[in-house]
């Protein structure tokens, strides 16, 4: 496990929609509700709508956590929606720099760690670990993006009012799809804004209390909008991103060469 990961292990949200593997291929998923689906659709029109979530092609990020005012992960992600290209740079346990690039697609690739290219099993684990992190890290980015995605069962769980604010929470779980799909999530969508203002969770199907961050720094990249940052006000704890790009273009070496990506 890289220290990346043992960072994030509260908050493994490994819940890109990847089919499980023991769903049976003729169960009818259940259906969503309504209600749900009128707000989940709402969100993706005040997000800039489904055409311009559907043209952007390249995003580039990084997303780091700090804890206790002190950061403990970061790593830097390029990605090709299109052809499935992938560019991830991060630590392993030891605190050494890696870099993989590799087909989310076909999983394949290459890794080189400080420098040096590895093969066989490393190589093999790399390749796993980072499309973990493609999973993890796009998620925690991208949600409102992907509640209307095959798999997501949308449930509303009512109004709540504070003050002079109204959100509709939504409810997610998933029809065996996703690394860990018992995962729960309640999400607050801001009725005057239409954005999410926040994201409950229960992680694996445990009995436990909610896990809590809000969604903050709304702002718009390229036709789209995102947030960077996410806090839990409980612990503390900084999800952000200090690096979001949403360009025309990335030249095809990014994804091919270990090199030093341009910029």
């Amino acid at each position: 496990m890289t220290s990346d990961r043992r960072a994030l292990s509260f908050v493994v949200l490994a819940v890109a929609l990847v089919p499980a593997a023991d769903r049976a291929a003729s169960a009818a998923p259940p259906a969503s509700d309504p209600r749900a689906l009128e707000v989940a659709d709402r969100v993706m029109e005040v997000l800039g709508g489904a055409e311009a979530w559907n043209a952007t092609r390249y995003l580039r990020f990084d997303l780091a956590e700090d804890r206790e005012g002190r950061n403990v992960a970061r790593r830097s992600h390029t990605w090709d929606r299109l052809s499935g290209a992938y560019r991830v740079e991060a630590q392993t346990a030891a605190g050494d720099s890696f870099l993989v690039l590799m087909n989310l697609n076909t999983r394949e690739g290459s890794a080189w760690v400080k420098g040096a290219p590895v093969q066989g099993d490393e190589l093999k684990k790399l390749l796993e670990e980072a499309f973990v992190l493609w999973t993890k890290d796009t998620y925690w980015l991208l949600m409102p993006y992907k509640l209307r995605d095959q798999g997501v069962i949308l449930a509303y769980d009512g109004l709540e009012a504070r003050e002079k604010q109204r959100w509709d929470k939504i409810r997610l779980s998933f029809d065996g799809v996703g690394l860990t799909p018992k995962d729960r999530y309640w999400v607050y969508v801001n009725r005057r804004t239409g954005l999410v203002d926040r994201w409950e969770f229960v992680l694996n199907g445990e009995s436990k209390p909610r896990t809590s961050f809000a969604w903050d720094g709304w702002q718009a990249y390229g036709r789209i909008q995102l947030a960077n940052e996410r806090v839990n006000a409980v612990d503390g704890t900084r999800i952000y991103f200090p690096v979001i790009e949403v360009p025309e273009s990335v030249p095809a070496a990014v994804f091919r060469s270990p090199g030093p990506p341009a910029r």
